[in-house]
């Protein structure tokens, strides 16, 4: 079943348990209200707001239950679907409501949902909805400075609300521990992707061993730093033996390679 087309049969009193705290109120004292002379359009000619409720709500349990398993996402979830105006009155359907997730492309946050009839009737609405997904992310355990290089002592998992996170988060220590921070950070402040970067691994003026590789033969050279290099990037080195200043790429803890 596709998660972001479902069909849902109009029925209401499957849906009863998924009406809010409110909806089941007014359900109870519905029979005294009309004891009382109180008479509303009959229930069996229309679509009721909760009936609308509960058939969103089911959609969107599918909807995330489907979206975590093709991601691969662990974390546990919530939904909740946001109170529609009690005067809605629409015509009974009588074909099954289709409902299509309207936005965003995730059913993560905040969710807009189309509710459409396609019956002799035909009705579209919209009912909003909000989608809270809890994960394990990386946050700071105390005050950080710029270009602190993170230990295990600087970082935790603490379980948030990533739909919350615009910025995006880290769900692993590995992702973060040995990397440099680009800003400061807070305590209990969850770390983004773009506060992190590779923390360099030679320095300006350290003393490095410069590898040239081509198939199966291999040089080694000694060399000097001329710049800063985290792994993966490419610095200045200066070969002791030529004096020759070349560009290598940093393998590690004093070692670069060169191009051959």
């Amino acid at each position: 079943m596709n998660a972001e087309t479902t069909t849902f049969r109009h029925t209401y009193r499957s849906r009863y348990r998924y009406l809010p705290a409110k909806g089941r109120y007014w359900l109870a004292v519905l029979p005294a209200l009309l004891a009382l002379g109180y008479s509303p359009v009959a229930p069996a000619s229309v679509t009721l707001p909760e009936q609308l409720i509960g058939a969103s709500h089911s959609f969107l349990e599918l909807a995330v239950a489907d979206y975590l398993q093709r991601s691969e996402i662990q974390g546990r979830h919530e939904v909740e679907i946001n109170r529609l105006d009690p005067r809605l009155r629409l015509p009974l359907c009588d074909k099954e409501l289709t409902i299509t997730l309207e936005s965003p492309a995730q059913p993560i946050g905040r969710v807009t949902m189309r509710v459409r009839c396609d019956g002799s009737s035909p009705w579209t609405v919209f009912v909003p909805g909000q989608v809270r997904l809890y994960r394990n992310v990386v946050t700071a355990i105390r005050p950080l400075k710029r270009e602190a290089v993170l230990s295990d002592l600087d970082v935790s998992l603490v379980e948030r609300d990533v739909g919350l996170l615009n910025q995006g988060y880290l769900t692993s220590l590995k992702q973060a521990v040995g990397k440099k921070l680009t800003r400061p950070l807070q305590p209990d402040q969850v770390l983004a992707p773009a506060h992190v970067e590779q923390a360099e691994v030679i320095r300006k003026g350290d003393q490095v061993v410069i590898s040239a590789r081509s198939g199966n033969m291999s040089v080694r050279m000694p060399g000097e730093a001329l710049s800063d290099g985290a792994i993966g990037k490419q610095i200045s080195v200066r070969n002791q033996r030529s004096k020759r200043i070349v560009k290598a790429r940093v393998m590690g803890p004093g070692q670069v390679e060169v191009a051959m």
